[in-house]
């Protein structure tokens, strides 16, 4: 098994942004992406450095993933990508003869469709991101939750992140 620099290094507690950095560009395919990731965990973290399982956002709790999946979707406001989407799911909802006809409703509706379908894809990245976070050392992850007949993961168990003492003693400071 390969080590990762944060492995090698002779104390892996103690650990500088540079550091950190070239830990994520070298465990990573997207380390900005990770870098956000990370970051935010630490800003959700409790005092033991962990987050999750659920993270109370505008009085409502959600899970890890959906906090972070919603933290980032701002990042592609200006994406094709998401500009498509957006009149991708403004025809459907025409076509499908749901789309109000008052235009603030109509944009209400559309803004709460497409951010459902940004938080389903952005799942996905999220979890890119923190298994290249977990690989370098900087993360853990384990489940909690109530599981009903399932071997794995999932069986309606969620996702909840601890940051490495290495990580958590250099973010939290900065949170």
């Amino acid at each position: 098994m390969l080590e990762t620099p944060l492995q090698s290094r002779p104390d892996n507690r103690s650990l500088d942004m540079p550091e950190l950095l070239e830990v994520l560009a070298h465990s990573s395919a997207r380390p900005r992406y990770a870098f956000m990731v990370l970051n935010l965990i630490a800003k959700a973290a409790g005092p033991n450095g962990s987050a999750g399982p659920l993270i109370r956002n505008e009085g409502e709790q959600v899970t890890v993933r959906d906090w972070l999946c919603d933290a980032l979707s701002p990042m592609g406001h200006r994406d094709p990508r998401r500009l498509a989407l957006v009149e991708r799911v403004r025809d459907e909802m025409a076509g499908d003869g749901i789309l109000p006809a008052d235009p603030d409703e109509a944009a209400r509706a559309l803004d709460v469709e497409v951010r459902l379908r940004v938080r389903a894809s952005g799942k996905t990245n999220v979890s890119r991101a923190v298994s290249d976070l977990v690989r370098a050392g900087l993360l853990f992850r384990h489940y909690q939750g109530y599981c009903v007949d399932h071997h794995n993961r999932g069986g309606q168990r969620q996702a909840v992140y601890t940051l490495s003492p290495a990580a958590w003693s250099l973010l939290q400071a900065r949170v």
